[in-house]
């Protein structure tokens, strides 16, 4: 069966995580996705290594169904292969510092020369303007994207997220835009400039945050947790817990109390009749006081901490099954390790067992992506110019001696 993108050559020119996020995506969807390194390796091989002189979970878990080449891109001949690869792509990504291509002496204008139709993306941190030189990692876009101001607790410090909105979030704005451009390429039969600012998505994934923002001109957020504090405040709190949309939520305790026994749940309207007589207190569903949203709307904190009198009493798996009996949605909150051991993650394929030549077994994500007509293989991410040969000799026609004088030289 053919994949979704199958024909697409890309040049992979990215390092750390916001690059390799973006084109290991457009691998999984059945792009030929070609790694150009450094001779020395993207960083994050040798980065949090668990085992000696192997390439790291970091790196593995983010270059799956790639091949690999290395390319001393200062060099003359580097630059004149370069020329020659780039001819031959449909797309280029890179996430380098801001110039480093040009310096290298690829321009956007010289890149449309050696090839009109090749769509190319760039990740940079941030957009044109003051921020532009500054150096962008994940936490830093989370912190200038909005999403620290309003993590975490009222009374607590800005908090990261878990999540890396900051990295792989911008390396899925920049899959979208690549699709587009390809898309629109069948139109117009041109490339064109593809640019995603870690900062911009974070923000784009923080919008409720400004709505927000715009609310408090008319006065307090009634569902935050700590809503009198916003009666007079000009910018959003942290929320907690809270849900950030029209259906109040909270993360209730459950036995026997452990970091992770929570289980969060949303109260809708139709649930609070089942949920007060689940929680030993049916008498609320008809209490003027606690039977309509706008009632129980002042009162959140209490609500939840009923809820939680009950819930702390039994373990989370349980809850979860009486709230699901009654339509109530909810989740248990799920450390990495339960993560890792969920059946159901499993026979979805998005925990996923991947042999690797030299590290053995590792266990990596899943596609999160499911097309019926493009199925997706976990391939292990490979090895340091494992792909050399086959790209330098069997593609661009190098003679096997030239290849090894590459090598010598350090132009590989």
């Amino acid at each position: 069966m053919t994949k979704a993108l199958e024909g697409v050559r890309v040049l992979d020119m990215t390092h750390v995580q916001s690059g390799p996020s973006a084109t290991q995506l457009l691998g999984w969807l059945g792009a030929d996705v070609v790694k150009l390194e450094a001779p020395g390796g993207d960083i994050t091989r040798k980065q949090l290594r668990d085992l000696p002189d192997v390439d790291s979970l970091y790196f593995t878990m983010l270059n799956c169904n790639k091949r690999s080449i290395t390319l001393n891109t200062k060099s003359e001949r580097g630059k004149e292969i370069l020329t020659e690869l780039i001819r031959r792509s449909d797309v280029m990504v890179e996430n380098f510092g801001p110039g480093a291509v040009d310096r290298m002496g690829f321009t956007w204008e010289r890149i449309q020369e050696i090839n009109p139709r090749i769509v190319y993306a760039s990740i940079k941190g941030f957009g044109e303007g003051p921020y532009t030189n500054f150096k962008a990692y994940e936490v830093v876009a989370q912190a200038m994207g909005g999403s620290m101001a309003t993590t975490g607790f009222a009374d607590g410090p800005p908090l990261a997220t878990g999540a890396q909105i900051g990295d792989s979030g911008t390396g899925i704005h920049a899959v979208a835009g690549i699709l587009a451009a390809l898309f629109q390429r069948e139109n117009t039969g041109r490339g064109q400039r593809v640019n995603v600012a870690m900062q911009h998505a974070v923000l784009n994934l923080c919008r409720v945050k400004l709505r927000d923002q715009q609310r408090l001109e008319h006065g307090p957020l009634a569902e935050y947790p700590n809503a009198q504090d916003t009666a007079d405040a000009d910018e959003v709190p942290r929320s907690g817990n809270a849900s950030g949309g029209g259906q109040p939520g909270w993360a209730v305790k459950c036995a026997p109390g452990g970091p992770n026994d929570y289980v969060y749940v949303i109260v809708q309207p139709v649930g609070w009749k089942p949920l007060s007589a689940l929680i030993g207190r049916p008498e609320l569903a008809e209490d003027p006081e606690w039977a309509t949203p706008e009632s129980r709307l002042p009162k959140l904190g209490k609500m939840f901490q009923l809820i939680e009198e009950w819930s702390a009493t039994l373990p989370k798996w349980e809850v979860l099954e009486q709230l699901n009996g009654h339509n109530i949605p909810c989740g248990p909150i799920l450390s990495t390790k339960e993560i890792v051991e969920d059946e159901s993650l499993v026979a979805n394929e998005m925990v996923v067992r991947v042999e690797h030549p030299e590290r053995g077994a590792f266990t990596t994500v899943g596609s999160p992506l499911k097309l019926s007509d493009s199925p997706v293989d976990i391939v292990t991410s490979p090895l340091l110019g494992e792909h050399n040969a086959e790209v330098y000799v069997g593609e661009l026609g190098l003679g096997d001696e030239e290849l090894r004088l590459l090598k010598t030289n350090g132009v590989i």
